[in-house]
Order: C-alpha cells, then sequence, then structure tokens
C-alpha cells in the first residue's frame, strides 16, 4: 500500500513539474471596480471639473453643506490633488458593462433616478454627453 501511494505522488509530482508557471503580473488594487476606457486621466481632465463641478463652491457636487462632501455618505473632495480620493469614490457609481446604467448617470439625471439634490441635468445634455465618452 504504501508503494503505490509513493508511486502516485511520484507521479502527480512529475505531472506538476511539467506545468508552466505564468505570471500575470501584479494584483490591481481595484479588482472588481469599473475603470472607464479612458481613466482617471479624463476624470481629472473632465469628470471632475465638467460632470461633477468640483470646483464650484454653489452648484458643485461637493460643495459644503451639500450631500457629496466630507460629512456625508458620498465623501468627495474639493482638495487640490485628492483626484485619486474620488476617482475611487466615483467607482463605486459605475457600471462599466451598461454605462448608462451608471448611478453615478441616472441618479442626476433628469427623469431617471431621484436624487436628494433634484435633476442636475437633462438627457442630451453636454454633462450626459462628458460622462457617456468617458466609456468610449
Amino acid at each position: 500500500m504504501g508503494h503505490r501511494w509513493a508511486t502516485a505522488a511520484f507521479c502527480a509530482l512529475a505531472l506538476l513539474a511539467g506545468c508552466p508557471t505564468v505570471d500575470l503580473g501584479d494584483t490591481p488594487s481595484d479588482i472588481g471596480a469599473c475603470n472607464p476606457t479612458k481613466g482617471i486621466d479624463y476624470f481629472i481632465s473632465n469628470i471632475e471639473p465638467k460632470y461633477l463641478k468640483i470646483d464650484d463652491a454653489t452648484t458643485g457636487c461637493a460643495r459644503n453643506s451639500s450631500c457629496h462632501d466630507q460629512a456625508h455618505g458620498l465623501a468627495l473632495s474639493r482638495v487640490v490633488g485628492d483626484d485619486m480620493i474620488n476617482y475611487r469614490v466615483s467607482q463605486g457609481y459605475l457600471n462599466c458593462g451598461q454605462p448608462m446604467a451608471s448611478q453615478m448617470l441616472t441618479r442626476p439625471l433628469a427623469g431617471i433616478d431621484g436624487h436628494g439634490g433634484g435633476d442636475q441635468f437633462q438627457p442630451g445634455s453636454p454633462e450626459e454627453a462628458t460622462f457617456l465618452a468617458w466609456f468610449q
């Protein structure tokens, strides 16, 4: 019985030794997160200023006393250099398979989902086009 076990173990090791090792690279830190085609560069140059209007203290998504400031759930930062924080927060509201179904689009878009801050823009608006271009 011991001989059969040793033979089986030897055969298993011989088979495993013949398998090539594949290096898949580093494990990404955001596994499962939606990363639109144009990535963080487009986010910084278009989504933050034109869609989220981060710098706009009057109507922007991260204005003081807004639902999306640091004191609330969807915490967007207005601090210069916090682009990665805002990108990571935004990723949780994206649907890469169906960008039109992304909550980041459907919530502020008139007539789709309810938005605590009211409708922010209409279907076919420049903001909607900016958002959808992020995925192309």
